[in-house]
């Protein structure tokens, strides 16, 4: 019995040095990216038929216009902002897409993490359903929600609002994945070096940062260009979210006397393009094939129909920018 679980304990420890080594190839892959690295897919899954038609296709542009690309899709969107609002299948169907996804189109995912709370007996079930044995006995209830969701994610994304919540940080940074921190509409942009360095001091040096605009009133967001540089001071890659960040937060009024959030679409290409000037490491953008129709967050979603074109506007950009690289200023006297 002895030798039973000792050899469990040695498979469970090899297996978590294997994430570990492929996360860290990743992450250096998307490190080096030229002249940057696209997150990219529908806000949330709707279908499974859906996500796989998406991902078939935001591949092939992807791989069209050169661009390394990481699947983005949500299995739960505990944030709306009602509560009739559609939220997707859950943690363990979603993940079971996600995993098909994963394996039919040999591209990595991205996926967020909205709960620090689910049952112990979710875990189990992602640990039986995913052939890989666990005891969620001994952890927390964040710790067993993100352990669950690294076995299918290549990336776990923290949102926006939960970006200093500690324990949560910490959870997913022991999964051993790339972390992709959110910045607050409420914080600054020097916030996120300390949410980078939680990543840190739990063992994980996978982190980046991603700017989604901030609250500029009740229902806006702005898109502050310098916070693309100031959070080059959390030492590890920048990402842009060019969609989300021109949300109008529940400022859309709906006839029933509710409200939802809206957007400005129409903006999308205006802020990816001062983004890639800027010369931030990564884009995030979430695409639809029926924006118009889409059951969350419709007014920012990209309209599938045109991705390459804008993707190919975004390369072109990027690769006459010297955004990437510090401009040296000289302060000495001008002299003729």
């Amino acid at each position: 019995m002895a030798t039973t679980l000792a050899i469990q304990d040695l498979n469970s420890v090899l297996s978590g040095l294997e994430d570990m080594d492929s996360s860290l190839l990743l992450y250096n892959q998307l490190k080096a990216a030229e002249p940057f690295f696209l997150l990219a897919g529908p806000n949330v899954i709707e279908s499974e038929d859906h996500i796989m038609r998406m991902a078939n296709h935001i591949k092939t542009v992807a791989s069209k216009v050169g661009l390394p690309l990481v699947f983005k899709s949500s299995f739960d969107k505990a944030n709306r902002t009602s509560s009739k609002s559609f939220r997707g299948p859950g943690m363990i169907e979603g993940l079971k897409i996600l995993e098909k996804v994963k394996i039919a189109y040999d591209i990595p995912i991205v996926t967020d993490v909205h709960e620090t709370v689910q049952l112990k007996r979710a875990y189990g079930q992602i640990c039986e359903d995913f052939g890989k044995p666990g005891d969620s006995g001994s952890l927390s209830n964040a710790a067993i929600f993100c352990e669950a969701v690294g076995r299918v994610a290549d990336i776990i994304q923290i949102p926006a609002f939960l970006c200093r919540q500690t324990d949560l940080l910490v959870a997913a940074a022991k999964t051993g994945k790339i972390i992709n921190i959110k910045k607050g509409q409420f914080c600054a942009p020097s916030v996120m070096v300390n949410s980078a360095e939680k990543i840190r001091l739990a063992g994980n040096p996978n982190v980046m940062v991603c700017e989604r605009g901030t609250m500029f009133g009740y229902n806006d967001l702005i898109v502050d260009p310098r916070n693309l540089e100031w959070m080059r001071e959390t030492n590890c890659p920048v990402v842009a979210d060019i969609t989300h960040s021109l949300q109008q937060p529940a400022g859309k009024k709906l006839d029933d006397g509710g409200v939802a959030s809206g957007g400005l679409r129409e903006l999308i290409p205006c802020i990816a393009r001062t983004a890639v000037a800027v010369g931030v490491d990564g884009i995030f953008m979430e695409v639809h094939d029926d924006p118009l129709n889409a059951p969350v967050d419709g007014p920012t979603q990209w309209p599938l129909r045109h991705l390459e074109e804008l993707l190919e506007e975004l390369v072109a950009i990027a690769r006459v920018s010297r955004g990437k690289q510090p401009f040296n200023i000289n302060l000495t006297p001008f002299r003729d």
